[in-house]
């Protein structure tokens, strides 16, 4: 009998929660990430983490970097390596949309979700701007006060 689709246990995808604290996300972009067998089992295990990785152009492909992904607990000699460098797959007019963003406007490529499509991996990445200090402590003002108005409608209500 196949799986079942909305089976709770299994898994759905790998936010990066940092992105959106530390960038302003601006365009957004669907890319595939050629993989290894055993990286894939990983992934649908659950076993990866995205938050302290990010995508450079090399070469005109883009490539991401610091992706942890562990290896398969069941995996042979032949398992791949945790924090390799993984080729993105994109478009050749979206490569060299991002290719120019980040060299003229000083952007950067942040991955913000790893999920899977049918049965493909696939990353969601962005260009992101670099917040200050400043535009984070305006975030988490407005974060609280927020919270404060959903309180005081929570408390009106009988």
């Amino acid at each position: 009998m196949p799986a079942q689709k909305n089976d709770a246990k299994r898994f759905t995808e790998v936010r990066n929660s940092k992105a959106r604290r530390d960038f302003f996300v601006q365009d957004r972009f669907e890319a595939g990430i050629q993989l290894k067998g055993t990286e894939v089992k990983s992934i649908r295990a659950g076993r990866a983490q995205i938050s302290d990785a990010f995508a450079k152009v090399e070469k005109g492909e883009i490539w991401l970097h610091n992706a942890h992904i562990e290896q398969y607990a069941f995996g042979n000699i032949h398992n791949h390596e945790a924090r390799r460098v993984r080729k993105l797959l994109l478009h050749r007019n979206d490569i060299d949309r991002i290719a120019l963003a980040l060299e003229a406007e000083g952007r950067t490529l942040v991955p913000l979700r790893m999920y899977f499509k049918g049965a493909l991996v696939k990353v969601e990445v962005a260009l992101g701007a670099g917040k200050k200090r400043f535009d984070k402590r305006e975030d988490l003002r407005k974060k609280a006060e927020m919270r404060e108005v959903d309180r005081a409608l929570r408390s009106r209500r009988p």
